[in-house]
């Protein structure tokens, strides 16, 4: 694998990454619809996961008006809310704030530490301003630095979102590594000069053969210890 010893800052993807994204909006689709079986939860879930995905999709192909993550997911949940016959508006309200409110992975916040002691480290994410504030906040995050995707008006991997960290690293982006559980997130870190490690989680997008990305571990104490070697 590529070296990373020359490495001046870390950037964190955060959702999925730091947080158990898909977890906690499966708790907050169980808390609104309590009568759900599992299986049912699961296909609500997929009801969310799609239609941030599709517009998220739409809005870089500028098909869609830029619209924040807030909308967005205001808009799924009354999608799953249809879907379920929930009625109830603070029910639906509550479930569209479900990613103010997602549980960090058990390694999070230690590891996130950890690297801090070393590295400048960023958030980077496509959730906007407002909902980060309060996930943070939810999660006990620390950083030094936290950018959402809101103030590129565009969506990773769009690469103007990269570029935000990069242009508040104050570095080339070769000495700028990006940290995430997507592939395709770090793919696009790529594409505009990052350094990239891939952290093993559930329900993340793991790497092709045909990636070749610098880091992979299996978690954040993994790849912080890799990098203190380095």
């Amino acid at each position: 694998m590529p070296e990373t010893c020359d490495i001046e800052v870390v950037v964190f993807d955060v959702l999925g990454t730091m947080v158990d994204e898909p977890g906690g909006l499966r708790a907050a689709i169980r808390h609104a619809v309590p009568a759900a079986d599992d299986a049912a939860v699961d296909q609500l879930l997929t009801v969310w996961q799609r239609h941030v995905a599709h517009e998220q999709h739409r809005i870089g192909k500028g098909s869609r008006a830029y619209a924040g993550s807030e909308v967005i997911d205001r808009e799924a949940a009354h999608r799953v809310a249809g879907r379920a016959g929930l009625t109830d508006p603070a029910a639906i309200e509550r479930l569209a704030g479900a990613s103010r409110r997602l549980e960090p992975w058990n390694d999070s916040l230690a590891g996130l530490a950890r690297l801090a002691r070393r590295f400048p480290v960023l958030g980077l994410s496509n959730a906007g301003r407002a909902t980060l504030l309060r996930l943070h906040a939810y999660a006990g995050l620390r950083w030094h630095q936290v950018l959402s995707a809101e103030e590129a008006r565009a969506y990773k991997p769009a690469p103007e979102v990269y570029r935000l960290a990069v242009d508040a690293a104050g570095c080339p982006p070769g000495r700028v590594l990006m940290v995430a559980a997507h592939a395709w997130d770090l793919r696009g870190a790529q594409a505009v000069g990052m350094r990239t490690a891939y952290v093993r989680r559930p329900g993340g997008d793991p790497p092709k053969s045909s990636d070749t990305f610098d880091r992979r571990s299996d978690s954040l104490d993994e790849l912080a210890a890799a990098l203190e070697q380095a």
